[in-house]
C-alpha cells in the first residue's frame, strides 16, 4: 500500500469526475477527510448526522464508479445526502446547511444536477428510480440510474410495490440496501465479500443465463426443479430470496465502511444489462465519530455541538413543548382508560410516544415508516371497541390520506389523530411543513377538527378526544415551545364544534383557529390604540363550526377577519361557506379570510417563515387597517 497522502484530497474535489482515476488508497483518505468535513460542517449548523456518516464510504464508491450527474443517483429522503453535497460542488455552501437561503437538508433538484429527484420523505427512491430508467429505455439511452434506500425506509410498502413493479418489467436498475440495523444481514467478511464480487460479475451472470437456457430444454418438472434449485442455493449463500422473489438479482451483504470489497462489486453492476440489481451493504450509523456511535440515537438528528466533546448545545426553553404537553395528556388519560392505545409510524420520539411506551409498553404500537398501515392498523383496533390515538406529524398524514378517507371515515370510526408539526417547521422547510391537514381533513364527512390555540387546550382537545366515540376526530399543534400557560390539573372535556371569546370588541372581530390566537390578541391591541375596537375569539373547531358564534360576531362587527396556519380552502373557506348560504353577507358584512400564502416556503427562522406566510400580528394588523382605512382617516385618536 502507497503512503497516505499528505496533501488534502478534498480540497481537490470540485466534482465528482476528479476523484474517478483515484487509487484505493486514495479513497480511503478521500473518505477519511469527508466525514471529517461532514462532522465539523454539522457541527455549526445542527442537522442529520448520523445517516451520513454511515455512507460516507459508500457516497465515495458511488462517485468513484458511476458517472454521475449522467447516471441518475436518488437517495431516499435525504437524511444522508451531506457527504453527496460536499463531493457534488457544494462544499463552500456545506456551512449553510437548514439555514434560511442555504442549501436544504434533504435532496433538492433545484439546488443541483447531482439532485435528480428531490426527497425529504421515505420510500420513494425506487419508484423514482424506476421511471427514470423506464424514460432512458424510451429514449434509448444507456446510463445508469441508482437508488440508495436504507432498512428503516423498507418497511414501507411503496418500496416494496416499486420493486414489485420493477422486477416484472426487468428494467435495468440498481438499488443500493443500506442496511444500518443489522435486521437482515447475517456476519459479514471476506467470504461474503467474495461471493457478491462473483455473483455481480459478469462470467456468472453469463453462467446463469446459459444454465437457463439448458434447464428450458429440459421437461417441465425437471426445468422448475433446476430452477428452483439455482435460486435456493443462492438465497442460502445470500440471504436474498426475499428480493430474489420480487425479480431482483441479489449481490451481498457486504460491509459497506470496505471500498475495497464495495467497488468491484458496484463496478460489476455498473457494467451489467441485465434486469434489476440490489447491492446489500452493511453500514453503521454515526460511523467514525465516537460520540454518535456511543449514542442511542446515533445523532440521527442533532442541534450543534462540540466537535471534540459531542456536547450539544441546548437553548433553555421558556415553557413545555407542545408534543411532551400532548404525551404527558394522552398518559393522563390512558391511566383511566384501558382502552386507549397509542400508535406510531417510527416516530417514537418525535411524537412524544417514547414516554407514553415507557408507561405502557403493551399499549404503544411503531408500526415502522408505513402510514397508510398504521391508519388502517388503528381503525381495526377502533372496531373492536379501542380508542387508537395516531400521533403523526401533518406531514406525514398526508401519505395515509386514502386511508383516513376510505377506511376510517367512510366507516366513521372513531380514530383520533394526534397531528404534532402543524403549521411551518423551520429548518426542515417545505418537505416538513404542517400546511394542508386541515384543508384536507375537514372535507370530509363525519371526521372533527380541532387545534389548540396553547398547551392548555391541547390538553383539552387530548381529554376531549379520548372522550368522543361518535367518529373520528383529529387536533392540531406546532413543532416547539408552548406559551407558558399553567396547565390545570386535569383536561376539561369540550363540547364539540363549540368556540370561545378572548376579548370583546364593537368594530373589528378577528376569529383565530389554532395557535395564530397570540398573535391576533397582540393585533388587536395595536387595533384598539387605534380607536379600532376588536373581539377575538378562539374557534377551536373547524368543524363543526360554531356557527351561533359565527353569526354574533357576523351581526355585531363591521368586519370579521379569520386567521390559520393552513393553506387555502381550511378554515376560513368553511367560515365563508356558513355566511355565504345563512345570508350573513348580505348585510354588508366585510370578510377577510388570512390563511397561509399559496407558496412553499422554504428553511427559515420561523417567524420570518411566518411573514412570509403573510399571518403574523403586522399582517393581521395591516389586513385591519386595509379594509378600515375610511375610518382611521376620521379617527381623532390617530393624532395620539
Amino acid at each position: 500500500m502507497t503512503e497516505k497522502s499528505t496533501t488534502p484530497l478534498l480540497d481537490q474535489i470540485q466534482s465528482p469526475r476528479d476523484m474517478r482515476d483515484y487509487s484505493i488508497e486514495q479513497l480511503i483518505q478521500l473518505a477519511s477527510e469527508l466525514r471529517q468535513e461532514t462532522i465539523d460542517a454539522v457541527s455549526v449548523t445542527g442537522g442529520h448526522l448520523g445517516a451520513g456518516l454511515g455512507v460516507v464510504e459508500l457516497t465515495v464508491a458511488i462517485h468513484h464508479v458511476f458517472n454521475t450527474p449522467v447516471d441518475k443517483l436518488i437517495w431516499d429522503v435525504g437524511h444522508q445526502c451531506y457527504p453527496h453535497k460536499i463531493l457534488t460542488g457544494r462544499r463552500d455552501r456545506i456551512r449553510t446547511l437548514r439555514q434560511a437561503g442555504g442549501l436544504s437538508g434533504f435532496t433538492k433538484r433545484t439546488e443541483s444536477e447531482y439532485d435528480p429527484f428531490g426527497a425529504a420523505h421515505s420510500s420513494t427512491s425506487i419508484s423514482a428510480g424506476l421511471g427514470m430508467a423506464v424514460a432512458r429505455d424510451l429514449k434509448n439511452e444507456n446510463n445508469n440510474v441508482i437508488s440508495v434506500i436504507g432498512d428503516g425506509s423498507m418497511s414501507a410498502g411503496m418500496a416494496y410495490e416499486a420493486m414489485n413493479n420493477a422486477g416484472a418489467m426487468d428494467s435495468r436498475q440498481i438499488v443500493i440496501l443500506n442496511d444500518n440495523d443489522m435486521s437482515i444481514a447475517p456476519p459479514v467478511g471476506a467470504m461474503s465479500a467474495y461471493l457478491s464480487r462473483l455473483l455481480s460479475g459478469r462470467s456468472y451472470h453469463t453462467l446463469r443465463e446459459l444454465m437457463k437456457q439448458i434447464a428450458s430444454k429440459l421437461p417441465d418438472p425437471l426445468e422448475r426443479t433446476a430452477k428452483r434449485a439455482e435460486e435456493f442455493a443462492r438465497g442460502m449463500v445470500t440471504g436474498g430470496t426475499l428480493f430474489e422473489e420480487l425479480g431482483f438479482f441479489y449481490v451481498g451483504p457486504l460491509d459497506g465502511h470496505n471500498l475495497e470489497h464495495l467497488i468491484p462489486v458496484l463496478k460489476n453492476a455498473r457494467d451489467s444489462q441485465n434486469g434489476p440489481i440490489l447491492i446489500h451493504c452493511v453500514t453503521q450509523k454515526g460511523k467514525g465519530y465516537a460520540p454518535a456511535e456511543a449514542a442511542a440515537d446515533k445523532y440521527h438528528g442533532v442541534s450543534k455541538f462540540d466537535v471534540i466533546t459531542g456536547t450539544q448545545a441546548k437553548s433553555i426553553p421558556n415553557a413545555p413543548s407542545y408534543t411532551n404537553i400532548f404525551a404527558d395528556s394522552l398518559i393522563e388519560e390512558a391511566r383511566k382508560d384501558d382502552k386507549i392505545v397509542a400508535v406510531t409510524a417510527a416516530m417514537p420520539d418525535g411524537t412524544g410516544l417514547n414516554r407514553f411506551e415507557q408507561e405502557f409498553p403493551s399499549r404503544c404500537f411503531d408500526v415502522g415508516t408505513a402510514e397508510q398501515h398504521a391508519v388502517t392498523f388503528a381503525a381495526g383496533m377502533a372496531t373492536e371497541g379501542f380508542k387508537p390515538f395516531v400521533a403523526i406529524y401533518s406531514t406525514f398524514l398526508q401519505r395515509a390520506y386514502d386511508q383516513v378517507v376510505h377506511d376510517v371515515a367512510i366507516q366513521n370510526l372513531p380514530v383520533r389523530f394526534a397531528i404534532d408539526r402543524a403549521g411551518l417547521v423551520g429548518a426542515d422547510g417545505a418537505t416538513h411543513a404542517g400546511s394542508f391537514d386541515t384543508t384536507y381533513l375537514a372535507t370530509l364527512p363525519n371526521m372533527v377538527v380541532m387545534a389548540a390555540a396553547d398547551e392548555v387546550e391541547l390538553k383539552h382537545m387530548v381529554a376531549t378526544a379520548a372522550a368522543y366515540d361518535d367518529g373520528p376526530c383529529s387536533f392540531r399543534y406546532p413543532r416547539g415551545e408552548g406559551v407558558g400557560i399553567d396547565l390545570p390539573e386535569k383536561g376539561e372535556i369540550l363540547e364539540i364544534g363549540k368556540g370561545r371569546i378572548i376579548k370583546k370588541g364593537t368594530k373589528i372581530a378577528i376569529l383565530s383557529f389554532g395557535t395564530r390566537l397570540a398573535e391576533a390578541v397582540t393585533a388587536a391591541e395595536k387595533l384598539d390604540a387605534r380607536g379600532l375596537s376588536t373581539t377575538v375569539a378562539d374557534a377551536r373547531f373547524c368543524k363543526p363550526l360554531d356557527e351561533a358564534m359565527i353569526k354574533d360576531l357576523a351581526e355585531n362587527h363591521e368586519l370579521l377577519i379569520t386567521v390559520e396556519e393552513g393553506s387555502v380552502g381550511g378554515f376560513g373557506s368553511h367560515v365563508m361557506q356558513y355566511l355565504s348560504m345563512s345570508g350573513l353577507l348580505d348585510n354588508g358584512l366585510k370578510i377577510r379570510p388570512i390563511c397561509m400564502a399559496d407558496i412553499f416556503i422554504d428553511q427559515d427562522n420561523v417567524k420570518k417563515m411566518y411573514d412570509l406566510a403573510g399571518v403574523n400580528e403586522e399582517q393581521i394588523v395591516a389586513v385591519a387597517l386595509s379594509v378600515m382605512d375610511p375610518k382611521i382617516k376620521n379617527s381623532s385618536t390617530l393624532s395620539a
